[in-house]
């Protein structure tokens, strides 16, 4: 079978597509055929050995799938050859093959195209899980979402609106606030013209925001935080800026607040029931059209490295998706 391999951490340009050995199935597993698989920025550091993950040479990049079941392990009772699912592997995905551990593997809506469903897992499992697990979110309520042009961002805004929220959506151009009205924000606020939290008070009439959440970190988490209203909910969820703040810790003590981790590579692992019950609701609300993910391109598996390259050089906006060549 092809497979895009890492032998070296020599970044994208080391990156060969090769024909290697297909997987051998094994007890508790499945063996996936792969339709598409979805790149994310994470990709482009894993391959120079810049990543939390650093796993054994050679291997794939591609952290999410979406493929066909081709054969079951024994003590596998979910699944069955030829059922369509998704998941998510941490890396691996960029080959025609892939073996997966079955409580790794979510089921998907046979209505719902590969290359869709490929790209779901990560931005929109990690909302849900901010949304439902942490925060609570309820309908009415009132969300800031900083960075809300990325992809988490994005993902954040259409969940937060499916659950029934106000969404006010941040960003750092007035072309991406464009983009997050398209998806439905409320109220837009451009922090590099605005103080944010002046902002976030004149849009709720001084009270504040219910709910942040915050994929970016830096000099606006603070900002944001302090315009939470009593018993509000700070989402930290990463730190695209590349400062991880520091909080005076006195701002939750006078409002009262909750500062939440949302870690959603850990709950999978710790909360798998939880995870899969997320992953299957937003690939419902995907198939019916209430989520709508954003593709950029699509390339085929030969084109992997010059598909990572648009990533790094942050030319995507949305997600990039490779295709196997159909046989």
């Amino acid at each position: 079978m092809k497979a895009v391999l890492c032998r070296d951490l020599g970044g994208i340009d080391a990156l060969t597509v090769s024909e290697i050995e297909p997987p051998v199935v094994r007890p508790g597993a499945v063996i996936v055929r792969v339709k598409a698989a979805a790149l994310n920025f994470f990709d482009t550091l894993i391959v120079a050995g810049k990543y939390q993950f650093k796993p054994d040479l050679p291997f794939s990049p591609g952290g999410e799938i979406a493929g066909i079941v081709e054969q079951i392990g024994e003590g596998v009772t979910r699944f069955q050859p030829g059922d369509r699912v998704v998941a998510y592997l941490k890396w691996g995905g960029c080959r025609e093959q892939v073996i997966v551990e079955e409580s790794d593997l979510v089921p998907m809506p046979d209505a719902l195209p590969f290359d869709i469903a490929a790209g779901v897992s990560i931005t929109y499992g990690t909302a849900m899980h901010a949304f439902f697990r942490r925060a609570h979110l309820q309908r009415g309520e009132t969300v800031a979402i900083l960075g809300a042009s990325g992809g988490a961002g994005l993902a954040a805004l259409e969940i937060a609106r499916q659950i029934g929220a106000r969404v006010i959506a941040c960003a750092s151009s007035s072309k991406k606030l464009e983009l997050a009205r398209q998806f439905g924000a409320d109220e837009t606020i451009d922090y590099t013209t605005d103080n944010l939290k002046m902002r976030l008070k004149e849009l709720t009439g001084g009270r504040g925001v219910d709910v942040v959440y915050d994929p970016v970190g830096g000099d606006l988490a603070e900002q944001a935080l302090r315009a939470t209203t009593w018993r509000g909910r700070f989402l930290t969820v990463g730190y695209a800026s590349g400062t991880i703040p520091k909080i005076p810790l006195n701002l939750a003590l006078l409002k009262g607040c909750d500062i939440l981790g949302v870690f959603w590579g850990d709950a999978l692992v710790r909360e798998p029931d939880d995870n899969i019950a997320d992953i299957e609701k937003a690939l419902l609300w995907v198939a019916d059209g209430s989520l709508k993910p954003l593709i950029h391109a699509r390339y085929p598996l030969q084109q992997t490295a010059t598909a990572l390259r648009g990533i790094a050089n942050r030319r995507a906006i949305g997600k990039i998706i490779i295709q196997m060549n159909e046989t």
